[in-house]
C-alpha cells in the first residue's frame, strides 16, 4: 500500500491511500500555517476509516517539488514528514520531484525538498519598548 503526501498546494494538504492501482481513499484539507499540527493526526484518522494500520504500507510517496503558491515551511514539513515515516516503517521514500535522493544522507534513503526560487527572507527590525 503507498502512502502519498501533497503539502505543495499553498494552503491545502493531499493525502491518499493506493493500493496497485487504485485509490482507497484521497483527502484534501486546509492547513493555513497548520501543516505540522494537522498532516499526522489525519493520516491517521484516514488509516482508522479504513480500518488500515500503520503497518501496511509498504512505500511513501511525497510531492517534493515546490509550485508558485507553495510556501518553503509547508513543503519542508511535508518531506520532513514523509521522510520521518519511511524511516520509522523502514519503507522506500520516493519524491515526486527531478531531484529526489539526497547524497549526504544515502544511508537513510532521504528525500529533499526542491524549491522553484530562492527564499524571500526578511528581516524583522525589533521594536524598543520604553
Amino acid at each position: 500500500m503507498i502512502l502519498y503526501l501533497d503539502t505543495t498546494k499553498g494552503n491545502k494538504i493531499e493525502i491518499a491511500l493506493r493500493e496497485g492501482n487504485m485509490i482507497l481513499v484521497q483527502k484534501e484539507f486546509e492547513a493555513k500555517y497548520s501543516q505540522a499540527e494537522k498532516l499526522l493526526p489525519e493520516i491517521k484518522k484516514m488509516l482508522a476509516e479504513k480500518k488500515i494500520k500503520l503497518s501496511a504500507i509498504s512505500e511513501i510517496v511525497i510531492a517534493n517539488k515546490s509550485g508558485a503558491e507553495t510556501g518553503f515551511t509547508a513543503l519542508r514539513i511535508g518531506v520532513v514528514i514523509a521522510n520521518a515515516l519511511g524511516y520509522g516503517l523502514g519503507v522506500p521514500v520516493r519524491g515526486l520531484g527531478k531531484k529526489t535522493r539526497s547524497k549526504r544522507f544515502s544511508q537513510f534513503d532521504v528525500i529533499e525538498p526542491i524549491y522553484n526560487k530562492n527564499p524571500n527572507i526578511t528581516e524583522q527590525k525589533s521594536q524598543t519598548v520604553h
